[in-house]
């Protein structure tokens, strides 16, 4: 079971030693532990089919609101009751949540989100308690300021790609990953998640399973389908048996996580840019929201990069920024000199990816810059 079941339903009932049978199935029925239990065995995997991080992040939100209720209302977590799942304790929660732990208040509603999950729950299973699950989705989401989207300018991207040490197994995978990272915009567990059969070499596309479920195929600049292939058939090193199918391994062999991609990321930034320039930078998201920039800039309808980065609305896709263009024939020429200077003379196949200038449709995506 989830999120320590085990645990919950191991402690003993407390003064049920005078209720009848009927009060006392009653009082087990609406524990505020029985409905959790019910939440992520049945309700979350089975009913809804969230994914392993929707319940991990779910998980860490009760981990910290049932010893907050128990601490306030003064009652053991085995004996509380949804009853006293007030909007009062949910927005005391909440604030204790950005004061005492400095959460922001994206984080906020994030974990208020979770707790309206519940209560979801609650009003789908048990529409007796209706009143108590409407009171608790009525408690509004809090306001706040959105940052400035960190996102690469492409002289940005080609310094980070030229600290790359490509003569190496582990160098020249961490290159072929920061530049599907730009080219697909795909997010960091994304590219952890992604199996060896979803890349098609001879349609250049790539299948990448995103948030929800849900498959999206994308088309793959020549360049990055050429690194993949080179990658898989000369440079993917031997996997554990567990993850022989998984595209990108670490040095163990075994899967990335959405963490190992974020570090390797924030490895070659902070190798290449400022400290200061870093701070307004999510490590892997930073490539993903230079995808989208870039396909602005070159002329993109706003429902391809939609699809592309795979947002669910369309409101997501709208909060990208265009680049100043004036500089777009310099960074063209930096970025084929980026590309002989380190990839020339190393083998015959590599010597291949950096014979764009009579490629029209690297030429294009030039162009686009």
């Amino acid at each position: 079971m989830l999120f320590g079941a085990t645990w919950i339903v191991s402690q003993p009932f407390q003064n049920v030693e005078n209720l009848s049978l009927k009060n006392l199935s009653r009082l087990f029925l609406f524990l505020l532990k029985v409905r959790v239990v019910t939440f992520f065995d049945q309700y979350l995997l089975r009913i809804k089919g969230c994914s392993p991080n929707t319940i991990k992040g779910y998980r860490d939100v009760f981990s910290l609101f049932l010893p907050f209720a128990r601490n306030m209302l003064d009652t053991p977590i085995n004996s509380l009751q949804v009853e006293q799942l007030t909007p009062e304790l949910i927005v005391d929660f909440l604030g204790w949540l950005e004061k005492e732990r400095e959460n922001s208040a994206r984080t906020r509603n994030h974990r208020l989100a979770a707790i309206q999950s519940l209560a979801k729950m609650i009003l789908y299973m048990h529409p007796e308690k209706r009143d108590i699950a409407v009171r608790i989705l009525d408690i509004p989401r809090k306001r706040y300021h959105r940052n400035i989207i960190g996102f690469l300018y492409q002289e940005e991207i080609l310094a980070v790609l030229d600290s790359v040490n490509l003569r190496s197994a582990q160098g020249f995978r961490d290159y072929t990953i920061l530049n599907l990272l730009f080219d697909s915009g795909a997010r960091a567990s994304e590219v952890a998640a992604l199996e060896l059969d979803f890349f098609d070499p001879q349609k250049k596309t790539l299948a990448i399973l995103g948030k929800g479920g849900r498959f999206r195929m994308i088309t793959l600049w020549p360049k990055t389908t050429d690194l993949l292939c080179r990658y898989v058939e000369k440079y993917r090193i031997t996997p554990h048996t567990l993850f022989r199918n998984r595209l990108f391994l670490n040095q163990r062999g075994k899967e990335f996580t959405r963490h190992g991609i974020y570090r390797l990321c924030r490895k070659y930034l902070e190798k290449t840019l400022p400290a200061k320039r870093l701070k307004n930078l999510n490590p892997a998201h930073s490539f993903r929201h230079a995808c989208a920039v870039n396909m602005l800039l070159a002329g993109h309808p706003i429902s391809d990069i939609k699809n592309r980065l795979g947002h669910e609305s369309i409101k997501s896709t709208m909060i990208y920024l265009h680049l100043d263009l004036g500089n777009r024939e310099m960074i063209q020429k930096k970025f084929i000199n980026h590309t002989q200077s380190l990839l020339n003379n190393q083998d015959d196949k590599i010597d291949e990816l950096v014979d764009w200038e009579n490629k029209e449709e690297i030429l294009s995506w030039l162009d686009s810059l």
